[in-house]
């Protein structure tokens, strides 16, 4: 498609928004089919502005990239251009799967100890809110390079809706209220923030109109200057100087320890281009993101551990049971053995085999639970049934993130996972810029796991910390079978895993096993899992296998599309989870 084409529609998207005040937001909706293309969210507003860059020509690249920097405005305790991520795209002329790293790096002065203070490893919640936690952001870059390779708009026309949404505003919902409330406390401690979020003492009220000019201008600056304002420039040394001298309230006996990130680091930061991971299940092609993500591996490895068993036409209560000790064992591994492949050795092609596989599918039991945690096994040296790298104890870490896919006319999808990592990130508005910069430092190991045994996963200079990150594109033959991702920390992996096999296996419709309750067990003893699947008639059968649960009151939060056999797109979003997600095709049939 010519840059003129894109350059004209730029004008038709400013003058004449398909929204255009904040007064009527558009419809949440869990499922649309139809032809031209398909964008599916969290959000209704940053879906739409997807869907009408769909509508005036652009691709499935153009209309993720435009969606997620909506998303940076309607949804920014979970996204925006102070993180990081993972996008998985498909090219339907080429059939061909790619993917962008810009997982967020830690600065050059890190170290292995930088969490560690007077010999013990901080606090959770104290290394979360502080400079120490933010890492070099990489969205923006990912969404320059993305459109550079496969789209047809520039930065500045996909940037453009999204400006313009955080400068006329969008009405708060209740889940925007919530997520303000439940970090009320830091962001209190914060003078940018809770200026930004908290306005009068108090999380904006749901129904009113929340406006953001501040991230309205620095979009601008950004898309205006090609990201140079950021990665060494005036919007990069605002970042910094927020980092090393965090913005605390006079007065707030918070302790807020400053990061050592200088403005070298930000200009050093590089988009990684990295093969997919690649499995196959039941025939078909699955394409996840490999490492420093540990969803591709993992994701990949529970399949192939449940590749041996016609999970079809097994019962429910069999089904679930397998599927929980499959993600038992993966975790394991993933743990072990997963870290930034430029720090070490990361064996994506054992764990990914299928002889590995079998070897850990034979420790499942039909009639008894696997004890946790587990230790992980050698993919260099798989031994049927045992298990001899050590002890892989289970870790919990932050549940948000966000998830778009979009799908074009012409076939090519995208399947984009974006994050801040914990809700709220690091809690620290950049004074002027109006977005929260991430923690996600805090995805490495305080330390190590077994004293004196060396971990991928452990900080340092301009490494990148392993994320569970899962977006997922299923081939068969070439063609696009399915989309999908989630948000979730940990649990965006056992997310996956649940809604691949329920749709591949089970048979549900994609909307069914979206929507279905979840379970999500990551090597421990006791398995999380909504209130709803506790309350499913399968529980008593697992239970008497021995499966514990304990109750989660939400896991993930998915988007995926979908190609039918007569070329429409199925978007589907979460049909209550956050508030219920935004499926969008651009016509309806």
């Amino acid at each position: 498609m010519l840059r003129t084409v894109a350059a004209l529609t730029l004008s038709v998207v400013l003058v004449a928004p398909a929204h255009a005040g904040a007064a009527e937001p558009p419809p949440r909706v869990p499922e649309q089919v139809g032809w031209g293309g398909a964008v599916s969210s969290v959000d209704p507003d940053a879906s739409q502005i997807g869907i009408d860059v769909l509508r005036r020509g652009g691709n499935a690249v153009d209309a993720a990239v435009a969606t997620a920097a909506a998303l940076g405005v309607t949804d920014p305790f979970s996204a925006g251009i102070g993180g990081g991520g993972f996008f998985v795209h498909y090219d339907a002329r080429t059939k061909r799967v790619s993917t962008l790293d810009g997982r967020e790096t830690a600065p050059r002065a890190a170290t292995e100890q930088l969490f560690v203070e007077n010999g013990k490893p901080l606090p959770f919640a104290e290394a979360m809110t502080s400079g120490l936690s933010v890492g070099v952001p990489g969205t923006p870059k990912t969404w320059q390079q993305a459109l550079r390779k496969w789209g047809t708009l520039n930065l500045r026309e996909a940037m453009a809706p999204a400006e313009a949404l955080a400068r006329r505003g969008f009405v708060v919902d209740q889940t925007f209220n919530s997520q303000i409330a439940n970090n009320a406390a830091r962001f209190a401690d914060f003078t940018s923030t809770r200026d930004l979020y908290l306005p009068g003492g108090q999380p904006p009220a749901v129904g009113s109109t929340f406006r953001n000019p501040q991230l309205a201008d620095t979009y601008r600056e950004l898309a205006r200057t090609e990201l140079a304002s950021l990665y060494g420039g005036a919007v990069g040394r605002d970042l910094v100087k927020t980092v090393q001298q965090p913005p605390v309230v006079p007065g707030s006996t918070r302790n807020v320890r400053p990061g050592a990130m200088e403005i070298s680091d930000l200009a050093r930061y590089q988009v990684e281009r990295r093969d997919p991971t690649h499995s196959r299940y039941r025939g078909l092609d699955v394409y996840g993101m490999a490492a420093p993500s540990s969803g591709g591996t993992t994701v990949g490895e529970a399949l192939n551990i449940l590749e041996s068993t016609d999970l079809s036409k097994a019962s429910d209560v069999e089904y679930l049971h397998r599927f929980i000790e499959s993600t038992k064992l993966a975790f394991a591994d993933r743990l072990r053995w997963v870290g930034d492949p430029a720090f070490s050795r990361v064996p994506t092609e054992g764990l990914l085999s299928q002889k590995f596989a079998d070897s850990r599918a034979c420790l499942i039991k039909s009639d008894a639970v696997l004890p946790a945690p587990q230790p992980a096994a050698d993919p260099y040296n798989p031994k049927a049934c045992e298990a001899t790298a050590g002890l892989s104890a289970p870790r919990e870490d932050a549940e948000r993130t966000t998830h778009l896919t979009t799908a074009d006319r012409w076939g090519n999808v995208v399947a984009y996972t974006l994050t801040i990592e914990a809700e709220g990130g690091s809690g620290i508005v950049v004074p002027g810029r109006g977005f929260l910069l991430n923690n996600e430092l805090t995805d490495f190991e305080f330390v190590a796991p077994t004293a004196g045994v060396p971990h991928p996963n452990l900080p340092g200079p301009g490494k990148r910390p392993r994320s569970s990150m899962s977006p997922t594109i299923v081939l068969d033959h070439g063609k696009v079978v399915l989309a999908v991702g989630s948000p979730g920390g940990s649990t965006i992996i056992t997310t996956v895993t649940q809604i691949l096999t329920a749709r591949l296996d089970r048979k549900m419709s994609l909307r069914d096993a979206v929507a279905a309750p979840r379970a999500s067990q990551r090597n421990a003893a006791t398995t999380p899992a909504e209130a709803a699947f506790i309350a499913a008639a399968t529980t008593p059968g697992l239970q008497a296998i021995g499966h514990k649960f304990s109750q989660n009151a939400e896991i993930g939060a998915a988007t995926a599309v979908e190609r039918a056999s007569d070329g429409r797109w199925r978007a589907v979003a979460e049909p209550t989870r956050r508030g219920g997600g935004a499926a969008r095709v651009v016509k309806v049939g």
